[in-house]
């Protein structure tokens, strides 16, 4: 992709992720590589850390140099954002990463039907991203490598249907939060049971990465790990029985469960 020129509308964190991720791995070049924002603190970082791109306040033109469009920006915004530069869409690959819009809606807006959706989430800030994309039906075969390419930059990147984003959406979109209340949770109890509060911290990070890890790793199910730790009268089996009876399990799948009707609710908006 040394020669695609890209443009990014929306200089926030995941925008800030998308192009480090390129960057670093020479995805792109820096020079091939445009930020569109208003905001001028997002605008300074921008030049402070990613000095070579071109930062523009220009959305038309930016738009129209364009090879590859990303749209980075909040799902309130979005539509007002395509309606500007309505005249210059044509023959760009257009990827959007705004939860709940649909890809129907995107297209109407575009003006034509080389557009795809993503669903990032925000461990792409340190390359372990989590991403799932659909794509319109105009979307070609080296449209899509480039889509990995690019996803795959900043984490693991995987092919769905469009069914199946709001499913995407309640678990690993939204998943990082559900993980750090876990984290913090499970570092509250440290500190309950003695421990100072940063190496409780710590801990229960390192145990959450180290884990998630060997799962990854192994292949294994996590349900035969998590036997392997739990000893016949032991202590993990004694913690396991005080989750089992408060509900772990199903406060999980609910949350899961909430944030993709939620995800649903705001197509509907």
């Amino acid at each position: 992709m040394d020669n695609q020129r890209i443009t990014v509308i929306g200089g926030g964190q995941m925008g800030r992720a998308l192009v480090g991720g390129m960057l670093d791995n020479k995805v792109v070049l820096d020079a091939n590589v445009t930020i569109v924002d208003h905001n001028a603190t997002s605008r300074q970082w921008w030049q402070e850390n990613r000095p070579n791109v071109l930062i523009s306040q220009d959305l038309e033109s930016s738009v129209q140099g364009a090879d590859l469009v990303v749209l980075a920006v909040k799902p309130k915004v979005l539509g007002n954002v395509a309606k500007q530069a309505e005249h210059f869409w044509d023959g760009k690959l257009v990827v959007s990463i705004a939860a709940g819009v649909m890809l129907e809606t995107l297209c109407g807006w575009i003006g034509h039907r080389r557009v795809v959706r993503v669903m990032p989430n925000t461990p792409c800030l340190v390359g372990q991203g989590a991403c799932a994309y659909c794509v319109a039906d105009e979307v070609s075969s080296d449209d899509e490598a480039q889509i990995m390419t690019v996803l795959s930059s900043v984490g693991m990147a995987f092919a769905v249907s469009e069914s199946q984003m709001d499913g995407v959406t309640g678990l690993s979109g939204s998943g990082p939060a559900y993980v750090c209340l876990i984290i913090e949770a499970l570092a509250d109890g440290g500190v309950f049971a003695g421990l100072p509060r940063p190496l409780a911290m710590k801990l229960a990070t390192q145990t959450v990465l180290g884990t998630a890890q060997m799962i990854a790793e192994t292949g294994r199910h996590p349900g035969e790990l998590k036997d392997s730790v739990a000893s016949p009268a032991g202590t993990t089996i004694a913690a396991i029985r005080v989750l089992e009876q408060n509900g772990l399990r199903a406060t999980m799948i609910d949350a899961v469960a909430a944030s993709a009707q939620r995800s649903r609710e705001l197509a509907k908006d």
